[in-house]
């Protein structure tokens, strides 16, 4: 049976991008019969605020957008689900890796790669480090040459894209790619579905999960939707201040026009598509 998730994060308020990747997903699983999860990404409990967990609650009742698994409001998250709950499986998950010889302690700065690095991709200063990390030291996994990874048709040179990218910070929090991974296979999430955007990432946790010797994730099934940009053509995202849901409520929109927007998206006559219901039924006519 088809397990995925809808996975927001607490760091900023849902814009319309977020709502197409929580439609589409929606739409995937509910065709499937499958089961839907809703995971919230508060990994980054230091951008994490209360008013955006809220925010993530009301607006996707606001769309209709229904789960089987995960918490039912911003207190029973708080309670049973939170992913800083998880953190010592997440630190297993890191000492394995760490056991095995793939990561190694760096010291470097944020600024001192973006003077160092015109690309942005860490050079791999302190590759060849061997001590254990101190307090305020990133543990990153190195990335051999020749890492190349084919998701959804396309290529990715890992080495090249990401170069040895960090599992822990240095505020000694887990991040990104270390904990999707572990929640996705905790979770026994067999479809996962994100923005093109996302595609590097993706292979980051293919690569990761092989290091692991987990077999399962390279068996999960990746569907990478375009992104939704804004007027200007950039796509949208909480860092550029996209227009959020709430936003778009108080200017009078209605969640049929969003249901339009994916609609449209997905090649499907928007006309009539009032309903989320309806946008279903419209999907399992053309697929």
């Amino acid at each position: 049976m088809i397990r995925s998730r809808i996975a927001p994060t607490p760091s900023g308020l849902l814009h319309l991008g977020n709502a197409v990747n929580c439609i589409l997903t929606w739409l995937m699983v509910r065709r499937a019969g499958g089961t839907l999860l809703l995971r919230i990404d508060d990994a980054d409990c230091l951008r994490t605020r209360p008013e955006y967990l809220e925010d993530i609650f009301r607006q996707l009742d606001w769309l209709g957008i229904t789960w089987d698994e995960g918490p039912t409001g911003p207190d029973d998250f708080q309670r049973r689900f939170s992913q800083q709950l998880r953190l010592e499986r997440y630190r297993a998950f890191l000492g394995e890796l760490g056991r095995r010889g793939h990561l190694y302690p760096c010291a470097c700065s944020r600024s001192e790669i973006r003077n160092l690095a015109s690309d942005g991709i860490y050079p791999g200063f302190c590759r060849e480090r061997v001590a254990a990390p101190v307090p305020g030291e990133a543990q990153r996994v190195r990335v051999p040459e020749g890492s190349i990874f084919r998701v959804e048709g396309q290529e990715v040179a890992l080495c090249k894209a990401m170069g040895d990218f960090v599992l822990w910070r240095k505020e000694d929090l887990p991040a990104y790619q270390l904990v999707s991974l572990v929640d996705d296979l905790d979770d026994r999430i067999t479809l996962v579905v994100r923005g093109q955007d996302l595609l590097v990432s993706t292979a980051a946790q293919l690569f990761l999960a092989g290091l692991h010797g987990d077999t399962r994730f390279a068996e999960t099934t990746f569907v990478h939707h375009p992104l939704v940009a804004g007027e200007d053509g950039r796509k949208l995202s909480k860092s550029e201040d996209a227009l959020s849901l709430s936003i778009l409520r108080e200017g009078g929109a209605f969640p049929a026009m969003v249901y339009q927007a994916v609609a449209r998206q997905m090649g499907i006559d928007p006309i009539g598509v009032d309903t989320l219901e309806e946008l279903l039924l419209r999907y399992c006519e053309i697929s």
